[in-house]
């Protein structure tokens, strides 16, 4: 601990300003006109030049004489004190960086990307001047590209998901699979979330669209990330970031066809060493969900047999803001801050019709009705603060981050449940239960890193990490007393419970390139404790885990015609979050009681991962890999039989076990295609097996080869209309090994799966399409109609089996949904660093030109 308050103490000592991401030098991506470079300018005695004239050109193709010309693309005037700063350069093509002044000789040196911050040191001048050409710049960033130890996906001209959440998005990344509830898959498993590079507590339905530029699949984590998340790796979700010079923004705004009401819009602000970034977004819902479940109680005595239909909609809305300050200190320090808040509030609203038979001599029949009504509230405010530091020498850089994000929720709902005569016309009795719930997270981290370049391309990266979160849950459930008309609380089937987590950190990792060889090898160890306590009865839960050690390998061979090879290994970990350990047993719904295990242990996951890159000619790629992954201790869910808390009877219970062991092994193909000039086509293909071990409790999982596919079409056509065309496929599958939900806060979730050992997910697929019609000087504005799910085929339907039940059960949400969305942008690009009065010679023959 004295280690991690050194830490927070040289973090305040650092850092004045606050941070989203860390900005300015440095933090742009590495894609389309994001390429930075800068430096000083001297003179041969070392002292500073000023108002020297520092171009960028690059040779492009003219259209008139046919021959290649070099034309400007940017252009600045150095500083009172030399330094220079150019960025918004093509990261793509050969440049040539010239200086002029007067008195001075002209410099020409060449500039190549990546990195794509480009720290010149201080450069010598000597005298003349040069007339300089017209300006023509063009970029555009590419839909994927590949890292050592990672995917990006750029998603920002995605108009399928236009108007939607992030939901919405992931639907159309290539490996991720999202379910009906809104539950994300990575290989068919549940990966850790990330926003800009840091742990988060939001969800993809609290995350708009359009606020995404970027996707980054990380199948296989370094030794640089969070060893948490188990088998799944991470998706980290990058938000748009704007640094051009003057104001620029947008608005937008839409419908879908239930009347649901979406908009927002954003504004930035760059001048001189300062950046104001602000974005506020709204989203209302209006979600309807139909759907039937079949169960077999052959375990009940006498044998029953239920059928329910339901019919669920959720009303309610949120509202996502952010804002944003950078302060470029000098073109090597950047201080920053950002802050987040969320509010939203669900009302959804349940029917579920309920018919039961019993198998005895004389049948019986019953019929019962359960009408449920909810209010769900949160408020989640976030703060991160920041300072990226570089060095003289290019690639060593020093980060300090602060990062902090906490919510609260309320969640209060009614349930009404009337038994009905065999004729379904009177009632004969009734149960009325009211839950009123609440809770809180709070969830801090603490990190710094730093990067030392050697010899050569040699790198070292080093770092700390401090992660604290802490959980609250009120979980209060009554009964009406039928002879009082009063509630009455339920003692044993409430809760008041206190949950704290914490991690510590330090990774270091070694990463080189010999001529076509690269390699990065890291080691990160992470210590933990749990801590847990029901202050309603005073029970108190505690588990601390020692120090454990995480390697990662990453090895990658360029080959000839442009084809890569790369080979990983990692070791991570998984740890039972607050809902799988909390011992409360929650019975709102009778078909799915859940209970947490406070004795779960972590689970450990080995994974490997071979992948193969090619890059044809015309913008075409493709990607194939191999992997494996192996996890112990696996926790999974499990249904055991125990006595019901608020009328002693026995139940089913579905709670978390760890079993012995998991593992999964597949290929997957991802290919990205330009089929002419106005068809783009991206596929994904994953073929797995997998199998989960309880052979320590019961009958194992059946090994199961299944197989997911996406295809993503993107058209261009004439007067500025583009059209998108996504299709998915998803065959036949084991349930999910972990979905890191439920637990009492999340309320009922009626239809769940009993038990992600035993079951499958029946095959399902469905269609996408977006239309989009730009307009205005530079299409400043568009419209986009969207209809998600055409056929009405992405049916949820589950199987489930165990030593007491078979259950079938079926859903479709939002089907057919249309939305209409209008958007625009505005933005002026600040000209005044090109009509300074105090020029030098080389300045005044590049104002002729641009003017």
């Amino acid at each position: 601990m004295h280690k991690i308050y050194s830490l927070i103490a040289l973090f305040l000592l650092t850092v004045s300003a606050w941070a989203q991401a860390p900005a300015g030098a440095g933090a742009r991506m590495p894609m389309g006109m994001n390429g930075h470079v800068y430096g000083k300018i001297i003179d041969p005695d070392g002292k500073p030049v000023a108002y020297a004239s520092v171009i960028i050109l690059q040779n492009r193709m003219d259209t008139v004489s046919k021959k290649m010309k070099e034309k400007l693309l940017k252009g600045a005037l150095t500083k009172g004190n030399g330094e220079f700063s150019l960025d918004e350069l093509p990261g793509r093509g050969p440049l040539k960086l010239r200086i002029t002044a007067t008195g001075y000789k002209t410099v020409e040196q060449p500039v190549t990307f990546p990195p794509f911050d480009k720290d010149l040191g201080n450069i010598k001048l000597a005298v003349s001047t040069t007339q300089l050409q017209g300006v023509t710049v063009a970029g555009t960033k590419p839909i994927m590209q590949m890292d050592i130890d990672k995917k990006v996906f750029n998603v920002e001209k995605n108009i399928v998901s236009t108007g939607g959440t992030a939901l919405d998005v992931m639907k159309n990344v290539p490996s991720v699979n999202v379910d009906i509830d809104g539950n994300v898959t990575l290989r068919n498993a549940a990966p850790q979330l990330y926003i800009d590079g840091r742990p988060t507590t939001l969800t993809l339905e609290q995350i708009p669209a359009d606020a995404i530029e970027n996707v980054e699949v990380i199948t296989n984590p370094s030794a640089k990330y969070d060893a948490s998340g188990g088998s799944a790796g991470i998706l980290n979700i990058v938000l748009k970031k704007n640094r051009k010079t003057g104001y620029n923004g947008n608005i937008r705004a839409g419908v879908d066809k239930r009347g649901a009401l979406n908009g927002g819009g954003d504004f930035n602000l760059r001048q001189d060493k300062v950046n104001i970034s602000a974005s506020v977004m709204g989203n209302q819902m209006k979600g309807r969900t139909n759907g039937t479940t079949d169960r077999d109680n052959f375990g009940d005595i006498p044998h029953t047999l239920i059928n329910q239909e339901n019919d669920n909609k959720t009303n309610g809305g949120f509202i996502f803001g952010k804002l944003g300050l950078d302060w470029f200190v000098t073109n090597r320090t950047t201080l920053s801050i950002a802050g987040i808040k969320v509010h939203g509030e669900m009302n959804p609203t349940e029917r579920i019709d309920i018919n039961s038979d019993t198998l005895l001599n004389p049948v019986t029949h019953g019929f019962s009705q359960r009408n449920s009504s909810s209010h769900n509230k949160f408020n989640a405010n976030g703060l991160v603060l920041g300072m990226k530091h570089l060095f003289p020498k290019e690639g060593e850089e020093l980060t300090a981050d602060f990062n902090y994000f906490g919510g609260k929720s309320n969640n209060n709902s009614d349930y009404r449940t009337d038994r009905y005569a065999v004729d379904k016309n009177n009632i004969t009795g009734s149960d009325i239960q009211q839950i009123l719930g609440g809770g809180s997270v709070s969830f801090m981290t603490i990190q710094t890193d730093y990067v030392k370049p050697f010899r050569g391309k040699l790198k070292l990266e080093t770092g700390l990490r401090a992660s604290i979160r802490t959980t609250k849950s009120n979980f209060n459930n009554y009964m009406m007393d039928p002879a009082t008309g009063k509630y009455i609380l339920i003692p044993a089937a409430s809760n008041n419970y206190k949950n704290s987590d914490n991690v510590y950190a330090a990774y270091a990792s070694i990463s080189n390139t010999i001529k076509n060889f690269g390699y990065k090898v890291g080691l990160r160890a992470e210590s933990s404790n749990y801590t847990g306590d029901l202050l309603n009865n005073g029970q108190h839960f505690s588990n601390s885990y020692p120090v454990s050690l995480f390697p990662s390998i990453f090895l990658s061979q360029k080959l000839k015609h442009d084809q890569e090879l790369q080979v990983s290994y990692t070791r991570r970990i998984n740890r039972p979050n607050f809902f799988q350990l909390i011992p409360f047993t929650d019975s709102t719904d009778k078909l799915n009681i859940t209970k947490g295990n406070p004795g779960l242990v972590p689970e450990f996951t080995q994974s490997m991962e071979m992948s193969y890159l090619k890059t044809f000619k015309g913008n075409n790629t493709l990607l194939a890999s191999l992997y494996y992954r192996h996890t112990n201790n696996l926790i999974t869910r499990y249904l055991t039989n125990e006595t019901d808390p608020v009328n002693n009877q026995k139940i089913l219970v579905n709670t978390y076990i760890n079993a012995n062991s998991s593992y999964s092994a597949g290929a997957e193909v991802t290919a990205m295609n330009t089929i002419t000039k106005w068809w783009n086509m991206s596929t994904n293909v994953n073929i797995y097996n997998s199998k989960i071990n309880t052979d320590n409790v019961a009958q194992s999982q059946d090994a199961l080869w299944s197989w997911f596919g996406k295809l993503n079409n993107t058209f261009k056509l004439p007067a500025n209309f583009e059209v998108q065309l996504t299709g998915t496929y998803q065959s036949k599958t084991n349930l999910p090994v972990n979905d890191n939900k439920g637990g009492p806060q999340s309320g009922p979730m009626f239809g769940q799966s009993q038990n992600a050992s035993q079951g499958y997910i029946a095959s399902f697929w469905g269609v996408d399409a977006a239309i989009k019609k730009s307009f205005l000087k530079n299409n400043a504005a568009s419209v986009t109609l969207s209809v998600n799910d055409i056929f009405r085929t992405r049916w949820s339907d589950q199987y489930s089996e165990s030593a007491y039940f078979t259950q079938y059960y079926s859903r479709l949400r939002d089907p057919q949904m249309i939305r209409l969305n209008f958007a625009y942008r505005f933005g002026k690009i600040d000209a005044s660093l090109f009509k300074r009065k105090n020029m030098g010679a080389g300045m005044q023959g590049m104002q002729e030109v641009i003017q």
